[in-house]
């Protein structure tokens, strides 16, 4: 009888951790967002976090796609941009009728945009999955970005559409003029957003999202239809895309044809991608890691997408599962505490992947400066160090980075990975690796 009653008590005590554990996640990243500006209060770092905070909403709409359901979609920039551009008519309706709307609930409009039209083209596209739904969402994608240049009634053209947050009533004194407020007003939604697609996962429908993806056959085999499944995640990740967009309208006052390109529908596979779409975190990494490195390579090259296209390239090759899968593998070794006898494999396999990496990035910048300067020549700065264009010596360091630094990795790689699967044995003995 006692061996009986007792999994009740300790099945309780599980699950009261686990819940513990879910609202401390959230607390936390609630804290670290309200807590970031009074650490770095620069007017550009308010810029930064605004952007990063609507890049990580938009990733993880697409996640409810690509992650969640097993659809590739190349124009996903749809919903997001219609969302911005409902977001500035609503707010320019609003201020123009003095309607009782405050500010922060713009988004919701946003939102509906991305939904409607979700539910409008939506029940076309899932129909097929693959590749049939990833050049149908390609052509409508493109054919609305086009459309946007001549429906200059509802799009405003190339100039596209402004508006002005201000004009908006303020609400308990915020007029979200200043950058600050626009920014907790954007941490606020992406708290909010990021909690009702992690919800989203949990549900029934998400788990059936995930059969869908996984074996739509069988799917069908136990009663469900995965057009219907499809359809629905189609227009939750319309809905979410919306969000962004109209944040987005907030953040910067306008809406025109660069919310609809496939320049935005790019970026946010990269950040999906890149971040990981098989764990709920990975597109959050993606779309910080994305919006940062855009931010700052725009600045020092102006080949900066050659380096995002390496960039995808070499996760598709070395890591598919993207950054959150490479911290994931690591988990188990954490858990069986012999995660140290990999790290010095690492620190050795550090030295000469920085090595080929330095030679990667000084051969794209010198040929791309000794082509835009014709031949006449330009200096590269690299960590305090010229180097001329059109010099010999630059063009010879470069390949002895690329050609050094490729072939000694590959050796210390190696290692790494004998290191590895050492540390992998002792973990799956101990029954922390499956």
């Amino acid at each position: 009888m006692s061996n009986a009653a007792t999994p009740g008590p300790t099945i309780a005590k599980q699950q009261t951790g686990g819940a513990l554990s879910f609202y401390g996640v959230w607390l936390i990243a609630a804290a670290l967002l309200v807590i970031l500006p009074l650490i770095f209060s620069s007017g550009g770092s308010l810029t930064s976090f605004s952007l990063i905070g609507i890049a990580i909403i938009f990733a993880l709409s697409y996640n409810i796609l690509l992650g969640q359901t097993g659809l590739l979609s190349f124009g996903h920039a749809v919903q997001y941009g219609l969302g911005g551009f409902l977001a500035v008519h609503t707010m320019n309706a609003v201020a123009n009728h003095h309607w009782p709307i405050p500010l922060p609930l713009i988004p919701l409009f946003g939102g509906f945009g991305g939904l409607a039209f979700a539910i409008l083209v939506g029940w076309v596209m899932t129909k097929r999955a693959g590749t049939v739904f990833a050049m149908i969402s390609l052509g409508i994608g493109e054919l609305v970005a086009s459309s946007s240049l001549i429906l200059r009634s509802v799009f405003g053209g190339e100039s596209g559409i402004t508006t002005d947050r201000t004009a908006l009533a303020p609400i308990f004194g915020w007029t979200f003029g200043p950058q600050l407020q626009v920014y907790y007003l954007i941490a606020f939604w992406v708290i909010v957003s990021a909690i009702a697609m992690y919800a989203l996962t949990r549900t029934p429908l998400g788990r059936i999202c995930n059969a869908v993806r996984d074996n739509p056959e069988r799917v069908e085999f136990i009663g469900y239809d995965p057009h219907v499944v499809r359809y629905l995640a189609y227009g939750f990740a319309g809905f979410f895309a919306g969000i962004a967009g109209g944040l987005s309208a907030i953040n910067f006052e306008i809406a025109n044809s660069a919310y609809l390109g496939a320049t935005q529908s790019g970026l946010v596979l990269f950040a999906a991608f890149i971040g990981g779409t098989a764990y709920f975190f990975g597109p959050i990494l993606g779309a910080i890691l994305v919006t940062y490195l855009q931010l700052g390579l725009t600045d020092l090259t102006t080949v900066w997408q050659l380096y995002f296209g390496i960039m995808f390239i070499g996760i598709v090759m070395y890591a598919p599962g993207g950054i959150a899968g490479i911290l994931m593998k690591h988990r188990p070794l954490i858990r069986a505490g012999n995660l140290g006898t990999v790290i010095p494999s690492y620190l050795v396999a550090a030295l000469p992947t920085l090595a080929l990496a330095l030679g990667v990035i000084l051969s794209i910048e010198t040929v791309a400066r000794y082509t835009s300067s014709e031949g006449g020549g330009n200096t590269i700065n690299m960590f305090g160090i010229p180097f001329v264009a059109t010099a010999p010596t630059t063009w010879a360091a470069a390949a002895v980075l690329v050609v050094g630094g490729f072939l000694v990795s590959r050796i210390t790689w190696r290692r790494v990975t004998e290191a590895w699967d050492r540390a992998a044995t002792v973990a799956r003995d101990r029954g922390y690796l499956a």
